[in-house]
């Protein structure tokens, strides 16, 4: 009983390092929506926090330069989705900011970031590893489709569920591997991406109620964010988890800068 309190206090640990940035992200939200920040609107501020963190983490060793490129690369694909969905009335952000592009405040693209640098993070600290990962053809497209259904359910059929039977078929022997110190311990990794989107959700409706954003249901007061979000949260993990994994295996076979 000793042993297992041990472990899952690491484990804990480890979970908790690895989420530094979502926490300063939470608290960021939290803080300048109590105090009011001279100078600048809130929401610059916190695209100067974020930025100051980002920054922080890379200068201190927390996160390498590759997780940081890693990164970068979920600011963009996060900053495009929040742009479009934006402009599609999907939800808004009502602040004035000068550092605003078509309505979506620059700050939003760390929202995304912060998943991957979480991701990244527990890989490298729980030394995850992969068992019968489906092959690169497969998944690619596989993340490219359900990332682009997020554009295209507008004009199109909504085809989540479709997608999300996909990911059960393939992914259905595949399994997450990750040591706490240094037993190893297995999670079918279909039950992983459940686990991450719903304390994603979790996190949206903490966002949500420090004004982060605003649904159209929450313009007037806030109010729990919907369950339905979370097939929405599951499917954007599942395309987080399949970028990251994806670069991890490249990285395995291409020398990168440490």
């Amino acid at each position: 009983m000793k042993g297992a309190t041990k472990q899952f206090v690491r484990f804990g640990w480890e979970q908790a390092l690895s989420c530094l940035f979502p926490v300063v992200i939470f608290g960021s939200l939290a803080l300048t929506q109590v105090l009011h920040l001279p100078f600048l609107p809130r929401y610059d501020w916190l695209l100067i926090l974020f930025v100051l963190m980002q920054w922080w983490m890379v200068r201190s060793g927390l996160e390498t330069r590759d997780e940081l490129k890693v990164i970068t690369l979920f600011h963009l694909i996060g900053l495009a989705l929040e742009i479009f969905k934006v402009n599609m009335g999907s939800w808004s952000y009502p602040e004035e900011g000068y550092f605003k592009v078509l309505g979506v405040p620059l700050y939003s693209g760390f929202m995304y970031a912060s998943v991957a640098s979480y991701l990244c993070q527990a890989w490298r600290r729980l030394d995850v590893e992969l068992v019968k990962w489906p092959p690169f053809l497969i998944v690619v497209p596989l993340a490219a489709a359900i990332y682009l259904n997020f554009f295209t359910h507008h004009v199109w059929i909504d085809v989540r569920w479709w997608l999300s039977g996909l990911v059960i078929i393939v992914f259905w022997r595949s399994w997450v591997t990750y040591a706490v110190n240094g037993t190893r311990y297995r999670m079918p990794l279909s039950f992983s991406f459940v686990l991450i989107g719903f304390f994603i959700w979790i996190a949206e409706n903490i966002a949500t109620f420090f004004g982060a954003w605003q649904y159209p249901n929450q313009n007037e007061t806030w109010s729990i964010v919907g369950l339905g979000k979370l097939s929405s949260w599951l499917l954007l993990v599942i395309v987080s988890f399949l970028i990251v994994a994806t670069l991890k295996q490249v990285k395995s076979k291409i020398p990168f800068d440490k």
